[in-house]
């Protein structure tokens, strides 16, 4: 199994997506890259992220860009949908650095690349968000997301 943090807009729905694709084995909602080991205000930096525990065998970090990419625009610099500022910035970051090579190589293969305003960048901090937010759709399902509900079930089984 390997780790990797996406960011994709508000985690609720980023972590719901993920958690159905396959290969996908676990996600957790937290936040990455702030500029402390803690926050105090408004993120202090960090953008909303899934940590993402993923087998290399059944869906690589190509594939897992891929899924990103239908979920967000990625021409949108901290905004997603309604969602807007910082903290909803779209990313992934990770410890490995192999990930964030085949994660960049990806986005400069697009022929839109010059447009792309996704991060790419090694992870260094991360923040597990409180239990409120952890599987926030799977338990309140009506809850507001900017992401329509098929989409978000799109590979669910």
């Amino acid at each position: 199994m390997e780790e990797i943090y996406i960011a994709g807009g508000c985690l609720w729905g980023v972590q719901e997506f993920l958690r159905h694709l396959p290969g996908v084995y676990q996600t957790e909602a937290g936040r990455a890259n702030g500029t402390k080991n803690y926050t105090e205000r408004d993120y202090d930096g960090y953008v909303e992220c899934v940590k993402t525990l993923f087998d290399p065998n059944l869906v690589t970090v190509e594939e897992l860009m891929a899924y990103l990419f239908e979920i967000i625009d990625p021409y949108s610099l901290n905004r997603q949908g309604n969602d807007v500022g910082e903290k909803y910035r779209t990313g992934v970051y990770s410890l490995n650095p192999n990930h964030l090579k085949q994660a960049s190589e990806w986005i400069k293969q697009r022929p839109d690349s010059a447009k792309v305003v996704v991060e790419v960048r090694p992870l260094t901090h991360y923040l597990r968000s409180d239990e409120a937010h952890q599987d926030r759709l799977t338990r309140c399902p009506y809850d507001i997301c900017h992401l329509s509900y098929d989409i978000l079930h799109k590979y669910k089984k």
